[in-house]
């Protein structure tokens, strides 16, 4: 039987939080930081509407590929399967590294610029699960999170960004003047 590549948003969905869970994070902890983020500009932010969040954007496409080859890297790396510089440069989660990043802000990029700031904030700040998947990678034979550190908080951001449009939107449909218009599909 051929292996398969392409799988279902709900296949993509519980992979990713299967993912997760074996290197210790939960969805509920990456809303978390979602709802800290945005609670600050609005009461209207339910962490309900963060874990919800959190859920769509884990059964993206994009999503999926960054998540299983970020998650894969460190568990690679923890295994010593990298040869050379590089695997000292991941075990260490070395700060002029930066592809991590690059798999952060490709991530929340999904969402656009707001996005990639609210991405930002998380990096620089740490909150919450990201702090600590942070300082567990710096740990003498700790795990190794140097990508999934930047893939959670990009997870975060772009739920966050998520729930900040959402907002936007039911806001925009209180003006009185807001003209419906129905499309012919």
């Amino acid at each position: 039987m051929k292996e398969r590549s392409l799988y279902s948003r709900d296949e993509m969905l519980n992979m990713n939080i299967a993912t997760l869970n074996e290197r210790t994070v939960t969805v509920k902890e990456i809303a978390e930081i979602a709802y800290r983020q945005q609670s600050k500009w609005s009461s209207e932010i339910s962490m309900a509407d963060c874990v919800e969040s959190v859920r769509k954007i884990l059964s993206l496409r994009d999503t999926f590929h960054i998540l299983q080859l970020g998650a894969e890297i460190d568990r690679l790396t923890d295994e010593g399967a990298f040869k050379g510089p590089i695997l000292n440069i991941l075990k260490t989660d070395l700060g002029m590294f930066g592809i991590d990043e690059l798999f952060g802000l490709e991530l929340a990029g999904l969402y656009g610029t707001i996005g990639k700031t609210n991405f930002g904030d998380i990096d620089v700040n740490k909150p919450l699960v990201v702090d600590r998947l942070n300082s567990d990678g710096k740990k003498e034979n700790g795990i190794c999170h140097t990508f999934l550190d930047d893939i959670v908080g990009a997870i975060a951001a772009a739920a966050s960004t998520r729930v900040a449009q959402m907002t936007n939107e039911e806001e925009a449909r209180k003006d009185p003047n807001i003209e419906e218009i129905q499309l012919d599909i």
